[in-house]
């Protein structure tokens, strides 16, 4: 009787739940490299922007927290995870702003992008525009309504009339000491940091400094609204302060809105948060003029004898409020 012997070894097979998840780890490499590509796109497209363009700050932060705030916003669309903004070593995307507007103020803050950073000072040229609500009869120590009232006055006998003839005086060329709550610095540190230590800190010397107009828009006892046109390193709050002093009271800002800084107004200009994308910067955005020549040479002969610095994101312009 013959025996038939078969292999009985079985064969090795792919089981079709196998071949979905290979299938399936396929598709997601996939989508992972196409979305990586994605990224990488649009931060080469954020990295390529150079120039200035305008936003709104609103009341509360900081000029620098409102500019970490766009800076992690446009890294955000590009894909980038948990963003350090104020990481300055190998930094993705360069960003500053000209001009500080203190955390109590709003209004236009300029920024500049890439190679506009470097371009703020020269492209911010030209006056600034303000919109301020003051309070007569109370002083506080940092001249607007964030501070601890210090002094109270009188404002009775002020009227409208000599109000307006007051405003006169502060028109033109004048001399201004600027507040001690300033984003101005003492040995390297803001005065207005040093005066929250604890620490004593002198007034600045007064300077000159340029209103180019000077307007009242209502008045309405103890408030009043005034508009002020101005040029760099002008200070509203002292302005207040002093104007408030010269009618033998005294004064404090409750409301700031700068209205325009150089080219750029509140109303035409100005991004509000919702708008702060690649898209809408991108179609914002004043570029930066080519160096000329002489420019080019200019700046390699000073790098021969300065130290190269990281990009700023502080303010690299005036500091008005």
């Amino acid at each position: 009787m013959c025996l038939s012997i078969q292999n009985t070894v079985p064969r090795p097979q792919i089981s079709r739940k196998c071949a979905s998840c290979m299938s399936m780890s396929s598709g997601t490499a996939l989508r992972i490299a196409t979305s990586m590509a994605v990224q990488n796109s649009t931060l080469s497209k954020l990295q390529s922007l150079n120039g200035i363009f305008a936003i709104y700050k609103k009341q509360g932060p900081t000029s620098a927290d409102v500019l970490n705030t766009l800076k992690k916003a446009l890294l955000r669309e590009a894909g980038i995870a948990n963003p350090n903004p104020r990481k300055r070593k190998k930094q993705l995307l360069k960003i500053g702003h000209g001009g500080t507007l203190d955390s109590n103020a709003s209004g236009v803050l300029v920024v500049g992008i890439g190679e506009g950073t470097k371009m703020l000072t020269t492209m911010l040229a030209g006056s600034k525009k303000y919109r301020a609500v003051g309070e007569l009869g109370k002083a506080t120590d940092t001249l607007d309504v964030t501070g601890n009232v210090v002094e109270e006055k009188s404002y009775d006998h002020i009227t409208k009339e000599a109000f307006e003839e007051q405003l006169k005086q502060f028109t033109g060329e004048i001399m201004q000491v600027p507040p001690l709550y300033s984003a101005l610095k003492k040995d390297g540190q803001r005065m207005s940091v040093l005066l929250k230590q604890g620490q004593e800190v002198e007034a600045k010397p007064a300077r000159s400094v340029t209103v180019y107009s000077l307007s009242l828009q209502d008045f309405s006892p103890p408030c009043f609204t005034i508009d002020v046109e101005c040029g760099g390193g002008f200070y509203v709050r002292s302005l207040v302060d002093d104007l408030a002093k010269a009618l033998s009271s005294c004064a404090h800002i409750k409301e700031l809105t700068r209205t325009k800084q150089g080219q750029f107004t509140l109303e035409e200009h100005a991004l509000k948060e919702d708008r702060w994308t690649w898209t809408d910067i991108s179609q914002a955005l004043q570029p930066c003029p080519k160096p000329s020549g002489q420019q080019k040479n200019a700046k390699k002969a000073k790098s021969k004898h300065m130290p190269t610095s990281s990009e700023s994101e502080g303010d690299n312009g005036d500091q008005n409020d």
